[in-house]
């Protein structure tokens, strides 16, 4: 069939809407018709070359919709099942069996070479030539796609889709860190740098964790006046006050737990010297490759610190996902105060609006005359 996808036809160029024509689902696929998609930083990444990938490719990776059909091997989804589209892993490695599928060895060529295993992509341009597919095992930029059976997660049917989208990346990594990895104890604390989506969604998590002191720190007022509307205690502008220090004042001896979502080394510096004794500190999001070090690791360690890095929030997505809609329904965890939507046509909009911080999370929405196609 022929579907509407946003393609990149060549690093550092705009998404190009194209019509493309969609293959069957083989073995182990699932073919979705998307109603939204969230759009991530790492869409964004991919774009400009920070992540290497084929081109002309179909990116996305946060989508959500109703199942259509599913190929050989598949019996656990059916027809019409609602599901949230997330990261890709090859099931078979020593991660992906020890419940840590976000971490496979093989999760390059399972979510960024842009096709198949064996090498076929789902999409075709009009002049038959590929376009690659399968990006997290979904490129969920486009009306339909045959995702990877373990990209998929089965949600319940009154959840709106529009709204359950960005459940697949930015909030179960950043959600997934505090309660996955930092594991912070009721009562506890928390400092997290950097309030955009993931930021956020620790900030939520730390909050239905129920910790004492959950302290959020950005140079923008207005992110950190929505951290403390969705539970920070305390808040910090790393542009007007330093933050190491005002942290220390209203934890005393440091913070027990700490997460820099932002990737800046010198972010990354404050994170290590906020940390009190025995602290345990979180990373996600890679500085540049040229980026200098700013944290003499050895001595750091040597004071009984834990520094781990985090991706995907360490997650089970086929777990994790409906653990966090259980939260959102019981009032824990409102990440629809996040979410902005636009017309799929509008994705350049949305990502300029999501580069220039005046969005958190921009969600593509599919025209209705597509998904009764």
């Amino acid at each position: 069939m022929n579907v509407r996808a946003a393609v990149l036809e060549e690093t550092g160029s705009p998404l190009a809407i194209r019509e493309l024509a969609l293959d069957d689902p083989r073995a182990n696929e699932v073919q979705v018709r998307l109603v939204a998609t969230g759009v991530c930083h790492t869409d964004a990444a991919v774009r400009d070359g920070l992540i290497p990938t084929r081109s002309p490719v179909v990116l996305g990776h946060e989508g959500a919709g109703v199942v259509e059909t599913v190929g050989e091997g598949v019996d656990h989804l059916q027809p019409g099942d609602h599901v949230v589209l997330s990261v890709n892993s090859c099931g078979t490695c020593r991660q992906c069996y020890s419940g840590h599928p976000s971490s496979c060895l093989r999760v390059n060529e399972y979510n960024f070479e842009g096709g198949r295993r064996d090498g076929t992509s789902a999409f075709a341009a009009e002049d038959g030539t590929t376009v690659g597919s399968h990006f997290f095992g979904q490129s969920s930029f486009a009306e339909r796609v045959n995702a990877s059976v373990r990209s998929v997660v089965k949600i319940p049917e009154d959840l709106p889709l529009d709204l359950a989208a960005p459940l697949g990346c930015g909030l179960q990594t950043g959600a997934g860190a505090v309660l996955n990895v930092l594991e912070p104890a009721p009562g506890g604390s928390l400092v997290v740098f950097g309030t955009g989506t993931v930021g956020l969604a620790a900030v939520m998590a730390a909050a239905a964790r129920r910790l004492q002191t959950v302290i959020a720190v950005d140079v923008h007022a207005h992110r950190l006046e929505l951290a403390a509307e969705l539970g920070a205690t305390h808040t910090i502008n790393g542009a007007e006050e330093d933050a190491v220090s005002r942290i220390r004042e209203i934890t005393g001896d440091g913070v027990q737990t700490a997460l820099d979502t932002t990737g800046n080394p010198h972010v990354f510096r404050q994170m290590v010297d906020s940390l009190g004794p025995w602290g345990h500190a979180g990373l996600v999001g890679a500085s540049p490759a040229d980026a200098e070090a700013v944290v003499d690791m050895p001595s750091a360690l040597s004071g009984g610190l834990k520094l781990s890095w985090i991706v995907e929030g360490d997650a089970v997505p086929q777990l994790f996902i409906p653990e966090l809609i259980a939260l959102h329904r019981a009032g824990d965890f409102p990440f629809d105060k996040l979410i902005k939507h636009y017309a799929f046509d509008e994705i350049a909009e949305a990502f300029a609006d999501s580069a220039s911080g005046d969005v958190l999370k921009p969600v593509l929405t599919f025209a209705e005359e597509s998904a009764a196609a």
